[in-house]
């Protein structure tokens, strides 16, 4: 059903998702600017050292996601043992904690001063070093371990997910055959799951080539760190922007392969989500190793770092609760609201555009509009502060022309830049989550809307927001609690003295003083967990 708009619908729907869109095309852009020969010495040097670093880490998180997340997905999806029931949501409780905090902890436990080392000395009489070899966890391999750990969940939800729509005749049938599990897993269960598999995979990463935090605090050079490090260190933009534009072919390539994944996803049997799941009866050995498998996973992941956190909390609570942990807790509530609301506006006119145009291309300013999700911080920093800086300074200009006080940076050095580099990054969700909600909605409404005489923006602001507002808050709350957590772009956006609990605590992370903010880091993880119990109990609704 297409009603006739308002040639302003159009415009202000393309002008937005232009607007959106216009951090990538100030990426390319700069990346042909003068760069001083620094890209080309960075080239004859270092970067083949950061580019080899990044593929490794990259390989390595997505490998090691798949070996840890699709067995703990099968084993919950298709087995029954004991204690079943909470891991279903317990193994999903890892999305919910930094990952540079989870690095400090376990190195903190496992560097040659903590106590593992402490007592491997003491228990076996070595000496030093020299006496032993032990894992190095400021490392490659050391950054793979740390990411794996707390982004295995997508492969373990999205694996479960395609487990559980698997028809439950074609499980009865490989049994009728006679079957054992890992049989049935591996010639039944996993091909059919595959492409959910490879979305997943693809989603880590990406995920892990974002990531700033964890490579950084392990001098692990990758092509994330190389952009702040040109950027900051020999302040040239424009070589940043070079290596910007080399992550985000990477991350096309990516997002190439979670695509065909999806395209190949919709050619196998589905089920209608109402069958009972004939699980197979794990006993004995069986049964404990399977306990065992997911307790360990459970335990290393998510348990072990969130009693530490606690811990340090409680023995410098009176040095962590102070004016900066309060002053910080509201910015980051103040500004995640404000990003929320601003990118549920946008993604509730960018879809509903979508939904009554007839326009051919009515698809594309939503479509457009989602790009600078896939971007890491450090990139969508320099893609904000690009256009913003030409703004600046094209109004300085005019200011000193008229003879009229220079305001100096007044967009890209001020809140302003870090909200604008949020909803970029972000605004994806809430279209996602809010066109999910729309469409649910049957075109009939639209019509009886439009014989009763409303306007769109009547029908909009009458029929669609009441009808979708479950899905706007979805949408708001993945919105906020993602804007709690980002890191790269608050370092590199945010106005001089202003912090987040994400960079206050990864400042104290960096000083080896974590303690200090344990309890800013609690709140982070907190706030985290509650999409992920939405979520759980959505997907427990369904299956």
């Amino acid at each position: 059903m297409f009603i006739k708009l308002n040639l302003k619908w159009p415009a202000f729907s393309w002008l937005l998702s232009l607007l959106l869109f216009l951090p990538l095309l100030a990426i390319i852009w700069q990346s042909f600017g003068d760069d001083q020969d620094i890209f080309s010495h960075l080239w004859q040097t270092v970067l083949p050292d950061y580019l080899l670093n990044t593929l490794l880490v990259v390989t390595g998180v997505a490998l090691s996601s798949m070996l840890i997340g699709v067995p703990l997905a099968w084993l919950i999806a298709m087995c029954q043992f004991p204690m079943r029931g909470f891991f279903v949501w317990a193994l999903l409780l890892p999305l919910a904690m930094p990952s540079y905090v989870v690095a400090y902890v376990y190195t903190d436990l496992l560097e040659y001063a903590g106590p593992v080392q402490t007592w491997l000395r003491a228990s076996f009489g070595w000496h030093g070093a020299m006496d032993y070899q032990f894992f190095e966890v400021r490392s490659v391999t050391g950054a793979i371990v740390m990411l794996t750990l707390v982004l295995f969940p997508y492969v373990y939800l999205l694996a479960r997910t395609a487990f559980l729509e698997q028809a439950n005749s074609l499980l009865q049938s490989a049994r009728m055959l006679g079957c054992t599990p890992w049989q049935s897993f591996t010639r039944v269960s996993l091909p059919l799951a595959r492409p959910a598999i490879a979305v997943a995979t693809s989603l880590v990463a990406m995920e892990s080539l974002a990531d700033f935090a964890v490579v950084n605090y392990f001098s692990v050079p990758t092509l994330t760190t190389a952009v702040y490090d040109t950027w900051l260190g020999y302040g040239s933009l424009a070589a940043a922007a070079r290596l910007s534009s080399l992550m985000i072919a990477v991350l096309f390539v990516l997002i190439s392969i979670e695509r065909l994944g999806r395209n190949r996803q919709q050619h196998y049997q589905k089920t209608t989500g109402q069958e009972h799941k004939d699980r197979f009866q794990l006993r004995g050995g069986k049964s404990v190793a399977a306990v065992l498998f997911c307790g360990l996973i459970f335990g290393v992941a998510f348990l072990l770092p969130f009693i530490t956190l606690i811990d340090l909390a409680i023995s410098y609570f009176d040095v962590s609760w102070n004016d900066q942990f309060i002053a910080y807790t509201y910015n980051s509530l103040m500004l995640a609201t404000i990003v929320s609301v601003i990118c549920i506006v946008i993604g509730v006119l960018l879809t509903y555009f979508k939904r009554l145009s007839n326009q051919r291309f009515s698809h594309v300013p939503a479509k457009i509009s989602t790009t600078g999700y896939a971007l890491p911080g450090t990139v969508l920093a320099i893609g904000v502060l690009i256009p913003l800086t030409f703004i600046d300074l094209r109004i300085n200009d005019l200011m000193a022309w008229l003879n009229l006080e220079e305001p100096g940076l007044i967009l890209s050095g001020t809140l302003f830049a870090i909200v604008v580099g949020y909803v970029v990054r972000f605004v994806a969700i809430a279209i996602g989550a809010v066109e999910s909600s729309l469409n649910k909605i049957t075109p009939s409404i639209d019509m009886v809307s439009t014989t009763l005489g409303l306007s769109p923006l009547k029908m909009l602001l009458k029929i669609h927001l009441p009808l979708v507002r479950k899905g706007c808050f979805a949408a708001a709350l993945l919105v906020f609690i993602e804007s709690m957590k980002e890191l790269p772009a608050a370092l590199l956006l945010r106005p001089f003295g202003f912090e987040t609990l994400a960079t206050y605590v990864y400042q104290y992370v960096s000083d080896e003083q974590l303690e200090h903010g344990a309890l800013a880091a609690i709140v982070i993880v907190v706030v985290g967990l509650i999409p992920l119990i939405f979520l759980n109990r959505s997907l427990e609704q369904q299956h």
